[in-house]
């Protein structure tokens, strides 16, 4: 398994574009894909744990960010929320591109996300500063994979597109995240109702 990952995720950090028509060219069943996202919101909400047991948060935090159990439920509302965003915000752009196609990249770059993640956790423990600058640098790379691989799920001819995408669908996210929070009972934290 681990042979057949690692040219993935350098094609990935190398050819964003290429990597995603890979992983979009696997033909992964819708069961496999929602069964993925569910794995990545997990791996998600164990890092996001993780990450708040070994470090001291600059703010107060709401209460449900203690709770892995709801805070899974939210990251994977948001992914399904985000997915579709994205889908829609393409096929408004003259995209073509398919709805599991987007899934199926997303889900991807969300496991490579929780895996850096983890990498820069232990880099940060060990070299603040260190940490610091890997994370800037991970955070813009990422961005620059995101935009292609919204591009060619979209089916989009440049990663400027996938720019405009990831900002008409943040717009989408935000008002599919009200409704969702409301439907799972969360209410906006220090708005008093």
């Amino acid at each position: 398994m681990e042979a057949t990952l690692m040219p993935l995720v350098q094609t990935t950090l190398r050819q964003p574009r290429l990597a995603a028509e890979m992983i979009m060219g696997l033909g992964l069943k819708r069961d496999v894909l929602w069964t993925a996202l569910a794995l990545g919101a997990a791996l998600h909400a164990l890092v996001l744990q993780l990450v708040l047991s070994v470090s001291e948060p600059a703010m107060p935090l709401p209460g449900y960010m203690s709770m892995p159990l709801v805070l899974f439920v939210l990251i994977a509302g948001v992914m399904v929320i985000y997915v579709h965003a994205l889908h829609w915000a393409a096929r408004a752009l003259g995209g073509k591109g398919e709805l599991w196609d987007m899934l199926a990249v997303i889900v991807w770059l969300q496991l490579l996300r929780a895996t850096a993640q983890l990498i820069l956790l232990v880099v940060s423990l060990a070299m603040p500063l260190l940490g610091m600058v890997l994370a800037l640098v991970v955070g813009v790379w990422g961005l620059w994979i995101l935009f292609n691989f919204i591009a060619a799920a979209g089916r989009l001819p440049t990663a400027g597109h996938g720019i405009a995408v990831v900002v008409m669908a943040a717009v989408g996210l935000v008002l599919g995240l009200s409704i969702f929070l409301s439907l799972i009972g969360l209410s906006a934290q220090g708005v008093p109702s």
